[in-house]
């Protein structure tokens, strides 16, 4: 009987690794969550092997690093309170969405649906429908911080592939 191969994680992606690597922001791994800290300004991502895939790894990375563009130096955006839970950190987050779908894109990922989105909505459908325009206002921000990714990208001269 022949022995089965051991478990090998999905290889990086090697265009989506120099993206993120040319945003400077620090990227550290462990644990089992993935965050962005703006107090101490950097990114928690869980190891690469605790995701179902690449693209899955990739997505979340855009996710977090969306609100890394909001940080001092760099885009300084602000909604009011944004504590967990309030409507500033449910408008940070929606950015954060857009935002990483706008960064897939431009990578050509096509990331699945993540189990805490179903935990987001609510408090997306609250700053809707207290703000007909705040879905104009995140995605104008998502876009803002998707070009502040693009650009440090290019000056870091890597090019889409």
């Amino acid at each position: 009987m022949p022995k089965s191969k051991p478990y090998q994680p999905e290889a990086r992606i090697e265009h989506a690794e120099a993206f993120f690597a040319a945003t400077g922001a620090d990227i550290r791994h462990g644990g089992d969550r993935a965050f962005y800290s703006p107090k101490v300004d950097f990114i928690q991502m869980p190891p690469f092997e605790a995701f179902h895939g690449a693209e899955a790894y990739y997505a979340v990375l855009a996710h977090e690093a969306t609100p890394w563009t909001g940080g001092h130096g760099r885009l300084e955006r602000s909604f009011d309170g944004n504590w967990f839970g309030d409507a500033g950190y449910a408008m940070e987050e929606l950015v954060a969405e857009i935002g990483a779908a706008f960064i897939c894109a431009d990578l050509g990922l096509s990331p699945e649906p993540r189990a805490d989105h179903a935990d987001y909505i609510g408090a997306w459908l609250e700053v809707l429908k207290d703000d007909t325009r705040a879905i104009f206002t995140a995605a104008s921000q998502a876009q803002r911080a998707a070009a502040c990714h693009r650009r440090q990208w290019r000056q870091k001269s890597f090019y889409y592939q």
